[in-house]
């Protein structure tokens, strides 16, 4: 099916059914573009987090139990 085929049969679906389909597009596109954004972002700090201990100082008290001072 190519995107005139599509397209026509879009436009054969009620509107409220057509409007849900594009909402569903852009939610995913979003959605896509969300993941790519953070792909980039953690590629791009890998080496640092890496390289800085720093940066990954309190990792070690992860598990360890966290009580709030009042």
């Amino acid at each position: 099916m190519n995107a005139n085929d599509l397209l026509k049969e879009i436009e054969r679906l009620p509107i409220k059914k057509r409007l849900l389909l594009i909402e569903k597009t852009l939610q995913t596109i979003r959605k896509k573009e969300d993941f790519d954004e953070m792909q980039i972002a953690a590629e791009s700090l890998y080496s640092d987090y890496k390289n800085d201990q720093e940066l990954t100082a309190f990792t070690n008290i992860d598990f360890e139990n966290f009580y709030e001072t009042r």
